[in-house]
């Protein structure tokens, strides 16, 4: 591993060494384009049915910023659109097609009337049809209505995020037609005069200001809109969304705008962007200029989560951060995505207490240390790397919050400010955000801005045990890796006092760390807030022990054969990171296998309590009191804690459990009602697959969706099939589940178990639309 290492820095060494005199002066001698606007307009009226296609023109207003006039303007989109026709300017173009097997692109090359001068701007406009066999959250057609996101490559566009500038941003206006009446359509922007949110005519426009990426949604939702601090921010739910629904909107309206009123204190006057927190079924997590998806469960959560807070957060100072002001250039992605990270757990520090930011941070170290022994400098990685996002959010928040501490936070604040002042016109970059904090000139610091962002990293620090030395003690430390650090070193007594001393580790060399006290040390833990990147987090203690998730995953196994092994593995991992909402949970489920009731309760109860949990926190801990609940024969709190841990939708295996421990407790009272409408859709689906025929599948699908299932199913026709619906819950107007029991024999072969069908109605007809769960063995 380390000769790798080795060979790859010297290959990017050399590479960085050739570049003036190769790679950059041919990039010097050729255009290259700069988006500056799009304006495009999208049909969706073939959204249903066999003939399933978006109909689209695109308008490109572009600069050439090359060192040479164009006489060509090429764009990439879906190798799957088929071009209609082109044109520059006022006159029609010819134009050539080709599909780029490495980026699985279609590349679209325009010829130009005549050349176009480096610094002059043209327009082109492409004309399209782009078929959607399947749905995906990057591009879908149904009854439930269109999305779709840029990772779709639905619009024609220069630049890709694997092109050497980066992926085009830029104003955008935007015009979807063919709207099914009573649906809204969403995007980024302000919608024009005279258009409203649901589909005319006409169509409905949104014009974006922002430097974004063009993308849209169409569907029905009801709008809960935010009031005075919180105008402008308005959150979308399921059509016939419940009131509890309504008030999580509301908690989770209140907190886009204190997110955005605490970036206005630190980087200057709000964009003037609406923000939209939208709830869909899939495409969850995607943001651009103040428009958020988030999850529909997310709503239905009975406490914001820490996921969605750190979404809200992020996507609020993206408005300033690749809003305002374009990013470009090399390491791009640590600007764009890393620093909204950084700056999301300040205001949740804000926000929520320095603990729970403290969480969020510890977490980013977590993912980081995975990929840390063979990432690419920060500053020459690119979307082409597996490692790319894992990298440029973790690794680079973590970067910028150092830089934050050596320079100062009002200094740093300042640089920002400056940068990524609304109506920017020039935009900025990593190169031009480190000239501007390197003004101070020391060169520490320039050691650390090139450290941090031109070299893989190689930081990692070693203690040792402490020794006894005079009236106190003394912990041996090391720093293998070139960039010099302060760090504080924490101790822990015999008699569980927590200690902490501060130390200078220069680059290659030791260190020590001072403790004046006469009580034996029994731990020590050098960088416990996890500042520093690291190629390996596990030396960071002595006496050495397995890492917090290590140690979380042998405890989680112990679960069922060792609850009593559980429960230790768990102590000791909060008492090293007492954040760990997860270890709380374990450990609370640990008791409960033993039987500590009044305990393991305590434990759920306190994960509940905590300012931020995690999903899968809010969902194990209810489950958790459920289980106690059962015990002591409350079999309607029983239900209720399940009900809670299943609308969660946390992870698969804690709605799974949830599911079938909500129908063990409900079957101790009453049956739940069964929506006989459902139950009706789940029979004609079983027939339908009984048929083994490809049309009656269609009848009971919704167009687009599940399409691997019915190849399945027509080409291993079942000898039977039959489903029993256990239960069926409805979301809003339009959506449902069914929880069914299934038995099945295929080539002989019996098989049982249970499903989670989901249902949308469409035209006043249920289709199923997702199979959510399948445990048939």
């Amino acid at each position: 591993m380390k000769h790798f290492r080795l060979l790859s820095f010297l290959f990017i060494i050399l590479l960085s060494a050739l570049a003036p005199s190769n790679a950059f002066a041919q990039e010097d001698a050729r255009a290259a384009w700069q988006v500056m606007r799009y304006d495009i307009t999208a049909d969706v009226a073939s959204s249903t049915g066999t003939d399933r296609a978006l109909s689209a023109r695109a308008v490109i207003s572009a600069r050439n910023v090359g060192g040479a006039a164009g006489s060509t303007f090429t764009v990439r989109l879906n190798q799957k659109a088929e071009i209609k026709s082109a044109s520059v300017g006022d006159a029609s173009a010819r134009f050539t097609s080709r599909i780029d097997s490495s980026a699985r692109l279609q590349q679209v090359t325009l010829m130009l009337p005549m050349p176009v001068a480096p610094g002059n701007s043209l327009t082109v406009a492409v004309e399209y049809r782009l078929p959607v066999a399947e749905n995906s959250g990057l591009a879908a057609l149904s009854g439930e209505g269109a999305q779709f996101l840029p990772l779709s490559s639905w619009y024609p566009t220069p630049n890709t995020p694997f092109s050497t500038r980066g992926a085009d941003y830029a104003p955008v206006r935007l015009t979807v037609k063919g709207v099914g009446s009573g649906e809204t359509t969403i995007s980024a922007g302000q919608i024009t005069a005279g258009a409203n949110s649901t589909g005319t005519v006409g169509g409905v426009s949104f014009e974006q200001a922002l430097n974004a990426q063009p993308f849209f949604l169409t569907g029905r939702w009801d709008a809960v809109e935010g009031s005075g601090d919180a105008r402008g921010i308005s959150a979308l739910l399921n059509a016939g969304a419940s009131a509890e629904e309504k008030q999580r909107a509301e908690a989770l309206i209140s907190l886009a705008a204190a997110a955005r009123s605490f970036y206005a204190g630190l980087l200057g006057p709000a964009p003037d962007a609406p923000v939209r927190l939208v709830g869909v079924r899939r495409g969850a997590g995607f943001d651009m200029a103040g428009t958020l998806l988030l999850d529909h469960a997310v709503f239905r959560r009975t406490k914001t989560d820490s996921i969605t807070a750190l979404q809200i957060a992020e996507a609020v100072a993206r408005l300033w951060v690749g809003g305002a002001g374009v990013v470009q250039g090399a390491g791009a992605g640590v600007v764009r995505e890393g620093l909204p990270r950084f700056l999301a757990t300040l205001f949740l520090e804000k926000q929520f207490g320095r603990d729970a930011a403290d969480a969020e941070r510890m977490k980013m170290a977590l993912l980081y240390a995975p990929i840390a022994k063979r990432d690419a400098p920060l500053s020459q990685t690119t979307p082409a790397l597996d490692i790319y996002y894992n990298s440029v959010v973790n690794k680079g928040a973590l970067a910028w919050r150092l830089l934050m501490n050596a320079v100062g936070r009002d200094f740093f604040m300042g640089v920002l400010r400056r940068e990524f002042a609304a109506g920017s016109a020039t935009g900025t970059s990593l190169a031009a955000l480190r000239a501007a904090l390197g003004e101070r000139g020391s060169e520490s610091l320039r050691n650390m801005l090139a450290g941090l962002f031109d070299q893989p990293t190689d930081t990692d620090f070693l203690v040792g045990l402490p020794q006894q030395r005079g009236g106190g003690w003394v912990v041996a430390l090391r720093n293998m890796g070139s960039l010099d650090a302060d760090v504080s070193v924490s101790a822990t007594t015999e008699r569980g006092e927590r200690l902490t001393a501060n130390a200078h580790l220069p680059a290659k060399d030791f260190g020590e760390a001072q403790f004046q006290t006469t009580a034996k040390l029994v731990r020590v833990e050098v960088d416990p807030e996890k500042l520093y990147p690291q190629i390996d987090f596990s030396n960071d203690v002595a006496p050495r022990a397995p890492g917090s998730e290590e140690a979380l995953a042998e405890a989680r196994s112990q679960l069922a054969p060792q609850p009593a092994r559980s429960e230790q593995l768990a102590r000791e991992v909060l008492a090293r990171t007492s954040l760990m909402t997860e270890a709380r949970v374990v450990l609370g489920r640990a008791l409960l296998g033993q039987g500590k009731l009044d305990e393991a309760e305590k434990e759920f109860r306190a994960s509940l309590d905590a300012p931020l949990p995690t999903p899968a926190t809010l969902a194990w801990a209810n489950i958790g009191l459920g289980e106690i609940a059962l015990r002591r024969n409350n079999a309607a709190e029983a239900a209720r804690r399940f009900d809670i841990a299943v609308r969660s939708e946390a992870e698969y295996a804690s709605t799974l459990a949830g599911r079938a421990a909500r129908l063990k407790a409900e079957s101790a009272g009453a049956a739940p009602v069964v929506d006989e409408g459902i139950k009706n859709a789940v029979a004609q689906f079983d027939a339908a697959i009984r048929s083994g025929r490809k049309a009656e599948l269609d009848a009971n699908i919704a167009p687009g969706e599940l399409i691997s299932f019915i190849r399945g199913i027509i080409g291993t026709q079942p000898e039977a099939w039959q489903s029993r619906v256990l239960r069926t819950e409805l979301f809003g107007a339009n959506r449902a589940a069914a929880d069914v029991s299934i038995a099945t024999r295929t080539a002989g072969r019996d098989q049982a178990g249970t499903a989670v069908f989901v249902f949308s109605r469409m035209a006043g007809v249920w289709k199923l639309t997702d199979i959510q769960f399948f445990e048939v063995r």
